[in-house]
């Protein structure tokens, strides 16, 4: 896979605005995942007006507190076009917050098409504007490079699908190419230069991979192939991951993981303060690596 070219925004870097976040606030992402049953556990009905109680609720309660917010879009989509005004709504009232948004979309198309949704979040001033969106490499380098070249542009991120955790996903990401090397390690050879990170500086393309992949993500050599990306990382919390697992899976990596967790957080709601308490809560385990603590 073969890196785009493209001119580069004037401003910070994602990758460097990330890292800034970090420092500042923990690893801890905060997944906005509004399942229905959630909505109902917070005394909330499941519509718009239930769905925008519950995503405000939440990004004022963790502001400050983690280092991004992670809305799952189709959560929102499921309410149609009220659902994605929220959406919409949450990620604006972020931007005046000054949090950092990764919109959890996954989008993967090729030529115009991938150009559009790139439009769609990651030019400034778009209705669904987010500091940077999920995106899937599997129909080929070149469906991402409207993506790459527009983020780089304006100074946005992309989190490339790596290695993920679902069943069957194997088959795809560990196959291997003609030249015998895993296509994961494709992937994050590709990132590694579409991100254009340095010894000191994060990329500003990072990829997903998953908590629970146990020794892949080293076994198959994504940690020398793509050195200075950012890593988002599911699968931690209500999945199964704690804090033990960011040595263990990603080894000295680590310190580049963003910790995601949705149930873990959200299941303290719905009052604020008890929001606020568990991303405090959450920050200070994933800092320190305390393994005896809840995982919720």
């Amino acid at each position: 896979m073969r890196a785009v070219s493209a001119p580069a925004s004037s401003g910070p870097t994602f990758g460097r605005r990330l890292q800034r976040a970090v420092a500042e606030s923990g690893p801890i992402v905060a997944g906005i995942d509004p399942h229905a049953a959630l909505l109902r556990d917070w005394g909330l009905t499941d519509d718009a007006a239930g769905l925008r109680e519950f995503s405000l609720r939440t990004l004022d309660a963790v502001a400050g507190r983690v280092c991004a917010v992670k809305p799952q879009s189709a959560f929102f989509e499921r309410h149609g076009s009220a659902g994605v005004a929220v959406l919409e709504e949450l990620l604006a009232r972020a931007r005046e917050r000054g949090v950092v948004t990764v919109l959890d979309v996954k989008r993967g198309d090729i030529g115009s098409t991938m150009a559009a949704y790139a439009q769609a979040h990651l030019q400034p001033g778009a209705v669904a504007e987010a500091d940077a969106i999920t995106v899937s490499p599997y129909l080929g380098a070149g469906s991402l490079a409207p993506a790459v070249e527009l983020a780089r542009e304006h100074g946005k991120g992309l989190f490339v699908l790596a290695l993920t955790s679902n069943p069957g996903a194997e088959a795809v990401q560990h196959a291997r190419t003609a030249e015998g090397s895993p296509l994961a390690r494709e992937v994050a050879r590709y990132a590694e230069a579409a991100g254009r990170g340095s010894e000191d500086a994060w990329g500003s393309v990072g990829l997903v991979v998953g908590a629970t992949v146990k020794d892949s993500y080293r076994r198959l050599g994504l940690d020398r192939a793509a050195p200075t990306v950012p890593l988002l990382a599911p699968g931690f919390g209500a999945q199964g991951a704690g804090p033990a697992q960011l040595p263990e899976v990603f080894g000295p990596a680590a310190a580049r993981v963003l910790v995601c967790l949705s149930r873990g957080l959200l299941a303290a709601g719905p009052l604020p303060q008890d929001l606020t308490d568990r991303a405090e809560a959450l920050r200070k385990m994933y800092e320190t690596g305390r393994i005896d603590a809840p995982t919720w």
